[in-house]
């Protein structure tokens, strides 16, 4: 069994919401990536009892507990007091620690508060952990079978003490055998139908599956044993790409480094040395914004008057005419742009549907480049920042499917 680790966070301002806690999220998928099972996430405000009870229950049920927060100089940052009251351990003032502090002062020319000579205070026999991008120092230390660290709550502060101090420092105090996680990133198919999709596939019982939806993808998680068969794997991935078929523009976990909807097109585009232009509607910029830093996007507009003729002529216009009047300015910006593929996207519905959560609009998306003239159709509903974030997308996946050349049948 793989050790057990938990996080612990201190501050009153996660607690109180006023903070989100991105420092457990990213603790977490390390700690998962090295090959610790993740039991409980904890967050406690700025109060010592709660704060030493805590440590004491940790102390007794996990293999190893990293906490952050509370290391500051303000009379709010009670970690080493905790740690000292729940462990009956004296705090000691640590030299070196305090040299440091000082130091990071003088090379920024500034006066050392004298409240900062607390941060030097670290309970007795606890390990030092120097940090060279704050004034915290970490510290950590073993109790009863529970190895103990304790990091800045500043997140730069935190994540740099944790890849030079924590990692290296992991893997010589524990034998781990790391899970393989394996996410499957689809577009355009919503949990309960991939569900659908991948019923009739048969998981073996030690290999865990999971789903995360978000605004650019729903992700198919599979965690696999550390022994588990590369083979075994191969062919159950199969069977899940093969179910979720042209949905599909990304799989992280094996080899290759992978990102978002835009990241995958990117490669592509930079790959063959391909440009874009675009003109969007529905999507009012947002398609343009998603891919401004990239050199392949050569023009990108909003077509204002075309925007006003899709809320009020094209509700019923038939989709001949849409076709047609997408490949005259599909042709117009490619002779204009001399670019390499050109997206045109246009969507039927008026201004009251498009702010009605309630009605859907239909958009119409269109790519031209030198193979022919490729289209699709999606209908998009929820409030109005949905409909954009999705008409930007949709109108970038017809792209991406053409590069990966994936079926363009929807």
């Amino acid at each position: 069994m793989n050790p057990r680790l938990e996080i612990f966070s201190q501050g009153e301002e996660i607690v109180s919401g006023q903070s989100v806690d991105t420092n457990a999220a990213w603790l977490s998928q390390r700690a998962v990536n090295c090959g610790f099972t993740v039991t409980r996430h904890t967050a406690v405000g700025d109060k010592i009892n709660d704060l030493v009870e805590l440590l004491q229950n940790i102390s007794i049920r996990a293999d190893c507990c990293i906490c952050t927060g509370g290391l500051g100089p303000t009379i709010d940052d009670l970690t080493a007091e905790a740690v000292s009251l729940a462990f009956n351990i004296p705090l000691e003032f640590d030299e070196i620690a305090y040299k440091q502090i000082s130091l990071y002062f003088s090379r920024r020319n500034k006066a050392m508060p004298e409240t900062n000579k607390k941060q030097a205070m670290l309970p007795k026999g606890a390990e030092r952990i120097n940090n060279e991008w704050g004034t915290a120092p970490g510290f950590s230390l073993v109790i009863h079978h529970c190895w103990f660290v304790f990091l800045p709550g500043v997140p730069n502060e935190m994540m740099n003490l944790f890849q030079e101090s924590v990692l290296p420092a992991i893997y010589n105090r524990f034998l781990l055998h790391p899970k393989q996680l394996v996410s499957i990133k689809t577009f355009g198919l919503g949990e309960s139908v991939i569900q659908e999709r991948i019923n009739s596939i048969e998981i073996p019982t030690e290999i865990e599956l999971g789903f995360r939806a978000g605004i650019e993808d729903v992700q198919t998680k599979l965690l696999f044993p550390y022994t588990y068969p590369k083979t075994s794997m191969t062919t159950l991935l199969s069977q899940f790409i093969d179910k979720l078929g042209d949905y599909v523009f990304a799989i992280d976990g094996l080899d290759e480094i992978t990102g978002d909807l835009v990241f995958e097109i990117d490669k592509l585009m930079t790959d063959r040395n391909f440009t874009l232009a675009v003109i969007e509607t529905a999507s009012h910029g947002l398609l343009a914004s998603k891919c401004v830093s990239y050199e392949w996007l050569l023009r990108a507009s909003y077509d204002k008057l075309i925007a006003k003729l899709g809320q009020n002529t094209l509700l019923t216009v038939d989709t001949n005419y849409l076709t047609a009047l997408a490949k005259q300015m599909a042709v117009n910006l490619q002779n204009s742009s001399q670019a390499d593929h050109v997206l045109i996207q246009l969507y039927t519905g008026d201004i009251e549907t498009l702010h009605n959560k309630n009605k859907p609009i239909m958009i119409y998306n269109f790519l031209l480049n030198k193979d022919g003239f490729y289209q699709a159709s999606h209908s998009i509903g929820g409030p109005i920042k949905r409909k954009q974030n999705h008409a930007a997308l949709f109108t970038l996946d017809l792209l991406r499917r053409y590069l990966q050349k994936k079926s363009l049948r929807f």
